[in-house]
């Protein structure tokens, strides 16, 4: 406790809560040096994407269910990965330091076993005792149990039933492909033929997990439920999967075919080549086992590519590897992007530039995707996270893009090849604006993807089965139409936009972030966006918003929230400061006409501080979102370009005859 004090007390001395506009300097060209030293000779950045255990985990069951080998040395690697990351609990967590997760832990576990760790290590009896504690692999989510009965080690009546005969269902049905989320569409269209075939993996090592279990699964009667589950869906759709349990085996076999049929044939036409189907890796791995269960050569070209696909995920190390949940490469070149033009200077301006270069043939302009089921009159123009994914861009990244085209076009002192994105530009507003949904908001890639009864059936115990707007995504494209020069009085997508914003405002002042932990992601989306459409800085919503952030400031002076943010009931938790969260609070607060708050340069001096002698920021701790709950990511690149662009940010106001944000992030 003394020790405690004695660190609290050192953070309270003068020379943690000031910081000099040389000293920003300073720092401001070293991670500017350092970040345009990573660009790739074509111009872009991505930077490693890291989830949990569970996906390296997948990719060796992956192999063996197929009997293919993985390279010795790469499997040790991926073995020393999980080993390194396994939690004091003796289990997997699924954040950095993060409490138990049974499925990830059940998953690493049997992975472990593949590499060839005895169960009797001193580690995997830890993981062995810390899963039978809580109850056993019984207790595993709805994804793990059904991987699990691929091996044999639990039956098909652990797994919801998910016929096949879905792709049949019209679009008035309850339950249809176009009413679920593009991640679920892509997992789950291949999943439904592997359900309707039972296959048994090949596991040329015999391997089970039996020993994970407190009661035999053969005689488990009640496996688990939604956590989030509600009255009166839950018991209705409960009642529907028991009815199916016991009468799939009695459906038509033509029909079945015609089902499996359409799932082929919707998977195919979306593959994406080597960059895969949907570019995430649950959805390639699922077409693969989809093809091989059909009788797909090792040979046939959309196996060869699938598997391709896969394996470019890896990221292999000198002593560890690991396997990345998808690619990020326009999202992190276009925020970089931000930071370089807030930067400045013929170096960074132009390394921007080279960037969004780059990105511009990227753009999707003659694919209708799946999100054109809702908007079939809007024109694609949109652009994709991944390097290729057509059929699926994402609002975010696309108003991103655009405001880096927009403020690369006009800011002054940028080299003077800079070319014309007006008619790009022009393109994505277009899709962008034809995508708002009915209630105002914005969701990442559909409109009006707002069934929400579908997230109680059996199978959506993640409770991400939909793609809802959301704050976050909202105020990005509120951003992007108020840079391009809309207000409220012009433009009415805008203003229901803004309208969205504030009454979604939570009671403390802080807004939900869906796509980054947590409240303090969703309130620097929101607070850059209400200033970018002219909100006035002294009105109740922001002054709550303000009073909040800096309330949640931590001692040392940064910023962090932890992922039990998250809870069923979602509320700020706080958590150890990190460089990307600290940059996310100064950025909101600077766009909220705050750059001279004591609070502000206290953020200021504590990235300052922290920042690595390579001009970077360390940050092991998870603070991006997948699926609250159940899946969240750690992406490499934000510790190196979000302190950037607040430092620099801070520099440019601090510089400036105003203190006000002239763009919209």
């Amino acid at each position: 406790m003394r020790e405690a004090f004695k660190k609290v007390e050192t953070l309270q001395r003068p020379k943690t809560q000031e910081i000099s506009l040389d000293d920003v300097e300073h720092g401001v060209m070293r991670a500017t040096q350092a970040l345009t030293n990573l660009v790739h000779a074509d111009g872009h950045l991505c930077f490693e994407l890291e989830a949990d255990a569970t996906i390296p985990s997948e990719y060796i069951m992956f192999h063996q269910f197929r009997a293919t080998t993985i390279p010795p040395d790469l499997m040790a690697k991926i073995g020393n990965y999980l080993r390194r990351t396994q939690g004091k609990h003796g289990g997997w967590a699924l954040v950095h330091d993060g409490p138990f997760d049974m499925s990830a832990s059940v998953k690493a576990y049997y992975a472990l076993k593949f590499v060839g760790d005895s169960i009797e290590a001193p580690h995997m009896r830890r993981a062995r005792e810390a899963i039978l504690s809580r109850g056993g692999a019984a207790n595993s989510n709805v994804f793990t149990r059904f991987l699990l009965a691929l091996f044999g080690e639990v039956p098909w009546r652990a797994v919801p039933v998910m016929p096949v005969e879905i792709m049949h269902l019209p679009k008035w049905f309850p339950f249809h492909l176009d009413k679920i989320s593009y991640w679920a569409r892509c997992v789950i269209v291949p999943l439904l033929v592997l359900q309707a075939k039972k296959p048994l993996a090949k596991n040329p090592l015999g391997l089970g997990v039996a020993e994970l279990f407190v009661t035999p699964p053969d005689h488990v009667r009640s496996w688990p439920g939604s956590p989030h589950a509600t009255w009166p869906w839950t018991p209705i759709f409960g009642a529907i999967d028991r009815l199916l349990q016991v009468t799939q085996d009695y459906f038509p076999k033509k029909r079945r075919q015609r089902g499996i049929d359409k799932a082929v044939a919707w998977t195919s036409e979306r593959l994406n080549g080597e960059d895969g189907l949907g570019a995430i890796f649950p959805a390639m791995v699922n077409t693969v086992l989809m093809y091989e269960v059909l009788g797909y050569p090792a040979d046939h070209p959309q196996v060869r590519i699938a598997c391709e696909a896969v394996e470019k995920l890896v990221v292999v190390k000198e002593h560890e590897a690991y396997v990345q949940p998808c690619l990020s490469p326009v999202w992190d070149t276009a925020l970089a992007g931000h930071a370089l033009l807030e930067a400045g200077g013929p170096d960074a301006e132009h390394q921007a530039r080279r960037g969004l270069d780059w990105l511009r043939p990227l753009q999707v302009l003659d694919i209708k995707g799946d999100w054109a089921a809702g908007r079939p009159n809007v024109r694609p123009g949109g652009w994709a996270f991944q390097y290729a994914n057509p059929h699926f861009p994402d609002l975010d990244d696309t108003a991103v893009v655009v405001m880096a085209m927009d403020r690369a076009t006009r800011q002054h002192g940028l080299v003077a090849d800079v070319p014309d994105y007006a008619v790009s530009i022009a393109r994505a507003r277009e899709w962008v604006e034809g995508l708002q949904s009915s209630d105002g908001g914005w969701a990442a890639f559909d409109a009006d993807n707002n069934h929400h009864y579908l997230n109680n059936i059996p199978f959506s115990d993640h409770g991400a089965l939909l793609d809802p707007p959301t704050a976050d995504v909202t105020a990005r494209v509120v951003s992007m139409l108020s840079q391009l020069g809309e207000t409220r009085e012009t433009s009415k997508a805008l203003d229901r936009g803004v309208t969205y914003l504030l009454d979604d405002q939570e009671e403390d002042g802080s807004w939900y972030g869906r796509w980054g932990m947590n409240f303090i992601y969703g309130t620097w989306s929101v607070l850059c966006a209400l200033n970018a459409a002219g909100v006035d800085p002294a009105s109740p919503e922001i002054r709550r918003s303000v009073a909040w952030l800096i309330r949640i400031q931590n001692p040392d002076g940064g910023w962090g929230e932890d992922a039990s943010s998250y809870k069923i009931d979602p509320a700020f938790e706080p958590g150890y400061s990190t460089a990307s969260q600290t940059a996310w609070a100064l950025l909101a607060l600077m766009a909220a006409g705050e750059a001279d708050d004591p609070a502000v340069t206290r953020g200021i001096n504590y990235l300052t501080r922290t920042q690595g002698a390579d001009g970077f920021w360390s940050e092991e701790r998870y603070t991006a979102t997948g699926f609250p709950r159940v899946f969240y990511l750690r992406y490499h690149g934000y510790p190196k370009f979000f302190p950037l662009w607040a430092m620099a940010r801070y520099r440019n106001l601090k510089r400036s005859n105003t203190r006000s944000v002239a763009y919209g992030m």
